[in-house]
């Protein structure tokens, strides 16, 4: 059986639209599935529609969180859920197109463990944010040792992997990339990124940027080894102006005065508190592994026990 995991926020216009599609599709392609919706703690009627298309369709089941945990935490709440021989994970927009899946399924079955969604197009996205979003993946790429700059959460994994993931104890979690980490036999399927139908992002700029930042500092300490460079370039700087200062004392020359001392001044203290601030949010994301509270908090439920 395949299960199907669908993280949901403030997605009341796409739960039925998206249960209706990827129930057609697997049933036109004649795969046992389950369908499971996990609703981030939304403020409109996401629940509601969850418990009305698990009426509907005794094949779906629904988690609802007590607040809004986050994307992350929502796809392993579903992977600790499934009951299938393997699952796939895919976006309640529909971004991410469900005719896809049969194509992953039979990858599947030929013994390929991962099957990754890899985008051929980003859809339509602002200039800044594909630069931004490139930028990312290539120091995601870059520190964990693979190739991740068209990854995306679309992706299909056999049960062992789902257990591996399952496995991890750390509490901030970067799917995306773990199930890069975790390894075995994996392959790749094509996709272009679809509109949304119905309702709108819910992702902000300030949302991405905290997305980003969480996810690179859970993920790789990449970050850290900033503050090193950071702090080579300062002994740099300051061995060469060290020594063209000595070179004017010895000819005699004026130094350079007051404008030079503030300079280096704010440069030095941006430098200091740029590697303070980093220093501080590893710290302070450790803080949150230590207390070991859970990932996320299921309030309720509904569908077939």
């Amino acid at each position: 059986m395949l299960s199907v995991i669908v993280p949901a926020f403030n997605e009341e216009a796409m739960i039925a639209a998206a249960a209706s599609r990827i129930s057609s599709v697997l049933d036109a392609a004649n795969i046992d599935f389950e369908l499971i919706f996990v609703d981030d703690g939304s403020r409109d009627a996401t629940w509601a529609q969850i418990r009305a298309a698990a009426e509907e369709n005794s094949r779906v089941r629904g988690l609802h969180f007590s607040r809004n945990f986050g994307k992350e935490p929502a796809m392993f709440a579903g992977l600790e859920a499934v009951r299938g021989d393997c699952a796939v994970v895919l976006d309640c927009d529909l971004q991410h197109p469900p005719e896809k899946i049969p194509e992953m399924y039979a990858l599947w079955e030929q013994g390929f463990e991962v099957i990754e969604g890899k985008k051929s197009s980003r859809g339509k996205e602002s200039l800044a944010h594909k630069a931004s979003a490139g930028l990312f993946y290539k120091m995601i790429s870059k520190s964990a040792g693979f190739d991740m700059e068209d990854a995306s959460d679309f992706k299909l994994m056999d049960r062992k992997v789902v257990d591996a993931l399952n496995g991890l104890q750390e509490r901030g979690v970067f799917f995306r990339a773990l199930s890069f980490w975790v390894g075995f036999k994996s392959t790749e399927v094509e996709y272009e990124v679809q509109e949304r139908t119905a309702g709108e992002s819910k992702w902000s700029l300030r949302k991405l940027i905290k997305y980003a930042i969480t996810n690179v500092t859970s993920f790789t300490s990449a970050p850290l080894h900033i503050v090193t460079v950071l702090g080579v370039i300062m002994l740099i700087a300051s061995i060469v102006l060290g020594i063209v200062a000595l070179v004017q004392k010895i000819a005699g020359a004026a130094l350079g005065g007051f404008t030079t001392v503030i300079l280096l001044q704010l440069f030095t203290g941006s430098i200091v508190m740029i590697s303070i601030g980093i220093i501080g949010y590893y710290i302070a994301r450790i803080y949150e592994e230590v207390k070991g509270r859970p990932r996320y908090i299921v309030s309720e439920t509904c569908g077939k026990e």
